[in-house]
C-alpha cells in the first residue's frame, strides 16, 4: 500500500528507537502536516491480562476534564416520568419499545451512546445482537443503566468515555482533537491512564501496562513512556 505524502513525512519526525514522555509525543504530532479537518488523538494501551477470563477483564468509564471534540448524540429508553426527564437533560432521543423495529429493522444508528432505565432492559435486551457488535449495549458497569438519567446524559455530553478491552487485550479510545494543543490532551491522557492503572485487576499477574502508543486518526503511532 501506497504511504501519502503526508504520513511519510509524519514518520521522519519519530525516533523508532525510542519510547516518548507524553508531552514530547503530543509535540510531535502538532509539528506533522495537518489535513483538512481536525484530527481526533487516538490511546492505544495494550495490557498484560487476559480478557477471556472474567477476573480479568478491565472495563470502566471516566470524564475527560477537557472533553472530547466530539458532540455525543444520546439515546435513551425510557417511559413516563423517566423519558420526560431525559427529554429536558438534553437527550437527543427518548422513546421504548416503538424503536425496536427501527433499529432492527431499518437500520437506525444515528446516536453515539445508548442510556436505558432498569426497567426498560427488557426491552432493550431484544436488541443485543444489533446494539452489542457496536459497542452500544447498555451497560451498568458503564453508568448507561440507571435511573438517574440527568447525570448520565450530563456526564456523556460533558466528554465521558467508556474503556474497554479487545479480544487482543488492547484499549482503544480518542482522548481529544490535535486542535486542543499539548497541555489539554495531557491532561486528558493522565487522566484516562490513571484509571487504566487503578482498574488493574487483582487476578493480573507480571507486567499490567506492556505498551502505550498513541495516534491521530490518519497518522503514525509514536510509543510514549510508561
Amino acid at each position: 500500500m501506497k504511504l501519502s505524502k503526508r504520513y511519510a513525512e509524519s514518520v521522519k519526525l519519530i525516533d523508532k528507537t525510542k519510547t516518548y514522555d507524553i508531552k514530547e509525543a503530543l509535540e510531535l504530532i502538532e509539528k506533522m502536516p495537518k489535513p483538512k479537518f481536525d484530527e481526533t488523538v487516538e490511546l492505544h494501551v495494550k495490557l498484560g491480562v487476559d480478557s477471556k477470563h472474567a477476573d480479568q477483564q478491565v472495563r470502566g468509564t471516566v470524564v475527560l476534564p477537557n472533553g472530547t471534540g466530539k458532540t455525543q448524540r444520546v439515546l435513551v429508553f425510557a417511559k413516563g416520568p423517566k423519558a420526560d426527564e431525559a427529554q429536558k437533560a438534553g437527550a437527543d432521543f427518548v422513546g421504548a419499545e416503538e424503536l425496536i423495529p427501527k433499529i432492527q429493522n431499518d437500520g437506525w444508528f444515528d446516536y453515539d451512546v445508548v442510556v436505558a432505565t432498569p426497567d426498560m432492559m427488557g426491552v432493550v435486551g431484544r436488541l443485543g445482537k444489533v446494539l452489542g457488535p457496536k459497542g452500544l449495549m447498555p451497560n451498568p458497569k458503564s453508568g448507561t443503566v440507571t435511573m438517574d438519567v440527568t447525570k448520565a446524559i450530563n456526564e456523556i455530553k460533558s466528554g465521558k468515555v467508556e474503556y474497554r478491552l479487545d479480544k487482543n487485550n488492547i484499549i482503544h479510545l480518542g482522548f481529544g482533537k490535535v486542535s486542543f494543543g499539548v497541555d489539554k490532551l495531557a491532561e486528558n491522557y493522565d487522566v484516562i491512564m490513571n484509571a487504566i492503572i487503578k482498574a488493574k485487576p487483582a487476578a493480573a499477574k507480571g507486567q499490567y501496562v506492556r505498551s502505550i502508543a498513541i495516534a491521530t486518526s490518519m497518522g503514525p503511532s509514536i510509543f510514549v513512556n510508561q
